[in-house]
């Protein structure tokens, strides 16, 4: 059976990323143990995502059948990043932590993604995500931010938006603290060669 892997980078660097390399690293050993096949690559520094504008909010809030031709353009961006989601069954994030929380791009994505009646919807029980059976990873570094901690407002932050949309299986893979943790990126290396296929 093909499996697909949907990989996102949101680091702004583009050579010497500590989350770019421990996401080639991880995708790669996925790949591997057999967890996807096929990998799409959304590159969230060369192709930003565009901000949230009035016209988007109005159109996402016209009933589909009966948005007009302007409307659907101003969802045609996150109608391609969300069929990236749903075609995908494991999900890899990479997530360099900026000023404590996730980069501005990430977040255009998040915004982009998480629309009702797509990811999620209400019901009488409350919220529920429509994006359900797939498994996350997010590759973490930090200069300073120990990742888990009151001042990190990153992987808390993706572990409640992925899960509202229905991704609750939510790994982390962490290189924090590198400015003062010289073997950071080297005990994440381990943990990815660690990875074993589940039976």
């Amino acid at each position: 059976m093909m499996s697909n892997i949907l990989r996102i980078d949101a680091s702004a660097r583009t050579s010497g990323s500590t989350t770019r390399q421990l996401t080639d690293q991880l995708v790669a050993r996925l790949v591997e143990q057999g967890y996807g096949a096929a990998v799409t690559t959304r590159d969230l520094a060369l192709t930003p995502p565009a901000l949230l504008t009035e016209s988007w909010v109005g159109a996402n809030f016209t009933d589909e059948a009966e948005r007009n031709d302007e409307q659907k353009a101003a969802l045609a961006s996150s109608d391609e990043l969300i069929a990236e989601l749903e075609a995908a069954d494991t999900i890899v994030i990479g997530v360099p932590v900026y000023n404590f929380a996730i980069p501005a791009a990430l977040k255009a994505w998040v915004d982009l993604i998480a629309r009702a009646r797509r990811t999620f919807r209400y019901t009488e029980a409350g919220p529920e995500g429509l994006l359900k059976g797939k498994k996350a990873w997010l590759v973490v570094a930090s200069g300073g931010v120990p990742v888990g901690s009151d001042h990190d407002f990153a992987t808390g932050y993706l572990r409640h938006v992925l899960g509202f949309v229905g991704i609750t299986d939510v790994t982390i893979i962490a290189a924090d603290q590198q400015m003062m943790d010289g073997g950071a990126i080297a005990r994440a290396t381990s943990a990815i060669e660690a990875l074993q296929q589940a039976a």
